[in-house]
């Protein structure tokens, strides 16, 4: 695994714009860096990220099971009691999902550290799915990477015959696409997802979170439309405090991701999984907050981390005592869970993290992400990777 400067295409900027890349600078700051790129040999893919990234994923199945069956774990995860028949019939009824992804701390050389997982609403589909990849392709034709690069990218590929295997579910109703108004990242997160979905098949529309309506009997869109079938980049723990969160059980929409998706985007998933799976090579020491002295008094220090937190925000990092790095967010409330710190390894100053896609049930690309912070957060730079030998 190499950090490999090289130079920025021209015209790249152009290029964003035109295929509707609004997000590529954000605040003033670069969110998408081609002056560098990750290299990576098969091996390392295959072994060291794909391999893990089944595996955990079939571990994390697992585990929705053993929390949809025990009362003491859903309340352990913070899921109001009002919502629990929801959650659990939804993965009684095997509602189907679409997406998730790890995070890695991975050197390229030791087995790679699952940080968390992501399996409500993981964003940089567009920039690993489509964008990294076309910056491959003209940069091998430019000449400047050899012509038997490669890239472990599946991911659009794979989230096209994945919208096409959940039509036959759903024919004849149109997939709703959502996310909140404010966010550019997330609607050109949607409008990405939405393309796939159309390129399957599938008739889709699109409304924002803040424009649905309930009909007494339904959610609608702001034609009135009932809403049967709806993807949405919003996560369920917002949508059971929210104004309509009572409706949810009665308005029998299918969710992408479904109900039981909420047990898997929680970081209470963290020490369940170090519990259930002990000593794993690529799972890290976890505890709930009774246990924290476990990892607290650890050599290896410890990161804090709250329930529901997305985005880096509301992190504690701690070692000897000390506090090596914490991040702002409108998280905690709802509790912690203490994991031991793996520090992300540093390539050339920026502390690396490797993002593994799972589309359906299989392990389908990587993206990589680099901050100078300890913290991964929003605006953590994404670079492209390459595969070479």
């Amino acid at each position: 695994m190499l950090r490999i400067s090289i130079d920025e295409r021209p015209h790249w900027r152009e290029q964003a714009k035109a295929h509707g890349f609004e997000f590529h600078t954000m605040y003033g700051e670069k969110y998408w860096d081609e002056s560098a790129y990750y290299q990576f040999t098969l091996k390392q893919i295959e072994q060291d990220l794909e391999d893990p990234s089944d595996e955990l994923h079939q571990m994390l199945l697992h585990l929705v099971d053993l929390v949809c069956n025990d009362e003491s774990l859903l309340q352990r995860f913070a899921i109001p009691e009002s919502q629990w028949e929801l959650v659990t019939r939804s993965w009684r009824r095997r509602d189907q999902a679409l997406y998730g992804r790890f995070d890695f701390s991975y050197d390229g050389k030791s087995p790679a550290k699952l940080l968390e997982a992501n399996y409500d609403t993981p964003t940089s589909l567009f920039e690993t799915g489509y964008w990294q990849w076309l910056w491959l392709e003209e940069q091998v034709k430019a000449g400047k990477l050899p012509r038997n690069a490669d890239q472990f990218n599946g991911l659009q590929e794979a989230l096209i015959e994945r919208f096409y295997q959940l039509h036959k579910f759903h024919r004849g109703a149109p997939l709703h696409f959502s996310c909140c108004k404010e966010s550019i990242e997330d609607l050109g997160t949607i409008q990405y997802m939405r393309s796939c979905a159309m390129e399957a098949g599938l008739k889709t529309k699109q409304v924002f979170i803040e424009d649905i309506g309930f009909d007494d009997q339904h959610f609608v869109d702001l034609d009135d439309r009932k809403i049967q079938w709806m993807f949405k980049l919003y996560p369920w723990e917002f949508m059971f405090q929210d104004e309509y969160s009572e409706q949810l059980s009665e308005a029998k929409v299918q969710w992408l991701e479904p109900a039981w998706k909420a047990i898997l985007s929680n970081k209470a998933i963290l020490p369940l999984l170090w519990q259930t799976f002990p000593n794993h090579p690529n799972l890290l020491p976890a505890y709930f907050e009774q246990d924290k002295h476990k990892v607290a008094s650890s050599e290896s220090g410890y990161v804090k981390k709250p329930l529901f937190s997305r985005e880096g925000a509301n992190i504690e990092i701690r070692k000897d005592q000390q506090l090596l790095a914490q991040s702002a967010g409108g998280y905690g409330e709802e509790g912690y869970i203490y994991q031991a710190y793996s520090p992300l390894p540093k390539f050339a100053g920026f502390n690396t993290l490797i993002g593994s896609w799972i589309v359906g049930d299989k392990a389908v690309g990587v993206g990589v992400r680099e901050d100078k912070s300890l913290i991964t957060q929003d605006l953590s730079r994404f670079l492209p990777h390459i595969i070479v030998g």
